[in-house]
């Protein structure tokens, strides 16, 4: 009895996720994901012009051991270049990622609400953020954090408000297929008692 008592209490405790937000923990996972094969694609695209370098090597030299030599070092190479990008790509997209999510969510939770302005303030408050922690002079700096802070504002609005469009569009669904869904259990229940109406008079 007690442990129902506290679940009940835990559960009621929990503030509900607002319609529209999203999980911050699996956003940030994707976009570490999307940036590891971004920056590990990127930089097995730039390599190739390297290959072409490796392969004119190996057409002018004779000697067989001196071709595995520089066909090993330049897939050793491209190996480290590749899981560098990767890696980079990764941390720096997850990092974006969860710093605008992070912001949204937290936004969302002290307003009370999330609406459009949410997604505009997380997005110019992380590119402006990113902006000042690029290498440079801090009049570049200051000069990245304000475009940044202005192009975050202006991308994420349209894609803002397009995301909740679509969020309010689905739960418009979701609420007509569950009051149609409560209206087929009615009439299902209401033709089993008619039904039973109808065996009992016909006896």
């Amino acid at each position: 009895m007690e442990v129902s008592e506290k679940h009940e209490e835990t559960h009621s405790n929990r503030t509900e996720r607002l319609a529209g937000t999203v999980n911050w923990g699996t956003a940030t996972v994707i976009g570490v994901f999307a940036g590891m094969l971004y920056g590990g694609s990127k930089e097995a695209a730039a390599s190739v012009s390297k290959d072409a370098e490796v392969m004119l090597k190996l057409g002018s030299t004779p000697d067989k051991r001196e071709q595995y030599r520089l066909m090993r070092d330049a897939m050793e190479k491209r190996f480290i270049r590749v899981t560098r990008g990767s890696i980079v790509g990764g941390i720096r997209l997850g990092m974006f990622t969860a710093g605008f999510y992070g912001l949204q969510n937290l936004l969302a939770e002290k307003r009370g609400v999330h609406d459009v302005f949410n997604v505009v303030g997380a997005g110019s408050a992380t590119a402006a953020a990113f902006g000042l922690i690029m290498p440079g002079s801090l009049q570049w700096r200051a000069r990245n954090v304000v475009l940044g802070s202005v192009l975050g504002a202006a991308i994420c609005f349209p894609l803002g408000w397009i995301h909740l469009k679509l969020v309010e569009k689905a739960n418009e669904g979701n609420m007509a297929a569950k009051s149609s869904g409560e209206i087929g259990e009615a009439k299902s229940g209401l033709g089993a008692a008619i039904d039973r109406l109808e065996e009992n008079l016909n006896k």
